[in-house]
């Protein structure tokens, strides 16, 4: 069996690294990209028409913005009953995407999210989750990634698209939303810093090691992000309205 990843920027390498320390002996994993990068140790890297010629599993890491119009120029090169997957960290748009643009190309799809990264997964996947939308493919292939990704110490997780989204605006938007906030603070360490600032300061380094652009795109493309904006708006507004308060109370005493 070949496993194709698309893209080698950072997740993308990282993820090609990741297939090929948990892969059989037997599994061979190539790459391609369309700018130059660094290629992971024992990933084969092939031109684009090779790469599509030869795989029977393809993972799409390439940013959310730029995924639709990949999809439209390399549709016709995937061969038929290839399993399509794209590794975005939002579904609704790449799954609806997929299915449009490799619907006659007759092939499976499944829409992954794999909830980590180079920096949150250094102490390796072990209860890391990883989301499965199913899109287009046999129950059994379902279940045959679920039992891959389980054996890969990973915490497997199915759900639709749409719930996907609605939950991770508020987990995974909302940290990237807060950390890139605190970024511009520029918050340094401290002597005296507490357990909770070094926490904070974690969630500095991991969103803002990631390029700006997942920033943009996990606010852009997730129907529920400007929900989740405006709910964090609202709650910092009744913590400063309580600040305000007891301020006067104070003042008055």
């Amino acid at each position: 069996m070949t496993v194709g990843v698309y893209g080698l920027g950072r997740f993308g390498s990282f993820w090609a690294q990741t297939i090929r320390d948990n892969s059989r002996d037997d599994v061979r994993v190539v790459a391609t990209s369309r700018n130059r990068h660094e290629v992971p140790c024992g990933v084969e890297f092939l031109s684009e028409d090779d790469f599509f010629a030869s795989c029977d599993v393809i993972y799409f890491c390439v940013a959310i913005s730029a995924f639709e119009e990949v999809l439209k120029n390399v549709a016709g090169k995937i061969r038929k009953g290839t399993l399509v997957m794209d590794t975005c960290s939002v579904k609704s748009y790449p799954a609806r995407w997929m299915e449009t643009y490799l619907k006659d190309a007759d092939c499976q799809i499944v829409a992954t999210h794999p909830m980590f990264g180079p920096d949150s997964a250094k102490a390796g996947l072990k209860n890391l989750p990883i989301v499965l939308c199913k899109v287009s493919c046999p129950d059994e292939t379902m279940k045959e990634l679920e039992d891959m990704f389980s054996s890969w110490g990973l915490k497997v997780l199915v759900m639709t698209p749409l719930m996907h989204d609605k939950e991770a605006a508020y987990s995974q938007g909302v940290t990237h939303f807060v950390g890139r906030t605190l970024r511009q603070m520029d918050l340094h360490d401290t002597e005296i810093a507490t357990s909770g600032y070094k926490a904070l300061m974690t969630i500095v380094d991991q969103t803002c090691n990631d390029p700006l652009q997942l920033f943009y795109d996990l606010q852009h493309y997730n129907p529920y992000a400007r929900e989740m904006r405006l709910s964090l708006q609202v709650a910092t507004e009744k913590v400063l309205n309580k600040l305000r308060e007891s301020e006067e109370g104070l003042y008055k005493s």
